[in-house]
């Protein structure tokens, strides 16, 4: 599917084959239980190919490096995690667990998003929906602990569409960060920026996008001028859950109590946040990312648009 969209075959003189939109494959193997994990992905590629794109969960899998799952994939990846048999990859490991999929048949290394945005990168895939975009972790002066999202949102092109920062991290050192190293920073239609379970984190949009074309815009113009660095748009959760901060505190005091450390505390404090609040956080995490793929469809499809109009003109 993914091969059949970039190839362009079948088209006329002009027209560009629809966006391919990248998909995470960490949500699936590590942000959710089973089955809902496999729902929620076949929903999002359903709507991202409803939002007339083509979708492309990527991940490492018999060595090789998959962009786009066919349906039987989709399922083990999604039993690999319960399973234990899948890693959360992030880029640094890339090629040390790329070789560790060819020598263990049936393991999975599931991409971040700082590993989707790379290999989205190489693939020549612009657009990228996924949950929620690590940070900055609370307490940054004693564990310089700060997520490879950041870095790598600064270093590639891609257009990621996300709930903002997940809320157990330090919002305003992030968008320091990210403001810092040069990452366009906006939010679709809220004039605060926000903090995934909760459309208001307490920090105020960087820049405010109102429709697809004012984002695919951006997005050209920034291709234009050589920027470096991709653009972050944060989509308020459109189901948001209330008193989650005191889940997240005290999931938080929890992991450090257990000693839980670096790219497993995300997974961990989601999945006790879950267990606290009766599964409420898990229905709010779901809807949040397909919202995130309905702006991302949106805006992709613009981007095509505008493309296709100026090779037009």
């Amino acid at each position: 599917e993914v091969l059949a969209a970039q190839s362009g075959e079948g088209l006329a003189d002009g027209q560009l084959p629809p966006p391919v939109i990248a998909l995470e494959s960490t949500i699936v193997s590590h942000g959710m239980p089973y089955p809902q994990n496999l729902d929620t992905a076949l929903s999002v590629e359903s709507i991202v190919r409803e939002g007339g794109c083509v979708p492309a969960t990527i991940a490492l899998n018999e060595g090789l490096v998959k962009v786009g799952l066919e349906l039987h994939e989709l399922e083990d990846l999604a039993r690999s995690g319960p399973e234990s048999r899948a890693t959360k990859c992030t880029t640094r490991e890339l090629g040390a667990l790329l070789n560790r999929t060819a020598l263990s048949p049936g393991s999975w290394a599931s991409t971040t998003v700082a590993s989707t945005c790379h290999l989205a990168e190489l693939a020549g895939v612009d657009f990228f929906v996924t949950g929620g975009t690590g940070g900055v972790h609370r307490g940054y002066e004693e564990t310089m602990d700060a997520s490879a999202d950041l870095t790598e949102l600064a270093r590639c092109g891609t257009t990621v569409f996300s709930a903002g920062v997940k809320s157990i991290l330090d919002v305003p050192r992030t968008l320091e960060f990210l403001e810092t190293h040069g990452v366009t920073v906006g939010v679709w239609r809220s004039d605060e920026f926000p903090a995934f379970f909760s459309p208001e984190s307490g920090c105020k949009a960087p820049m405010v996008f109102d429709t697809y074309e004012e984002v695919a815009a951006a997005v050209r113009n920034n291709k234009m001028l050589r920027l470096d660095g991709g653009l972050l748009l944060a989509c308020p959760n459109p189901e948001p859950l209330e008193g989650v901060d005191e889940a997240i505190d005290a999931a938080v005091r929890e992991a450090k109590e257990g000693g839980v450390a670096g790219k497993d505390v995300t997974p961990f404090v989601l999945k006790r946040v879950s267990e606290i609040t009766g599964g409420d956080s898990l229905a709010s995490n779901i809807a949040l990312v397909e919202n995130n793929a309905r702006v991302g469809a949106g805006v992709a499809r613009a981007y095509r648009d505008l493309v296709e109009a100026e090779g037009s003109g």
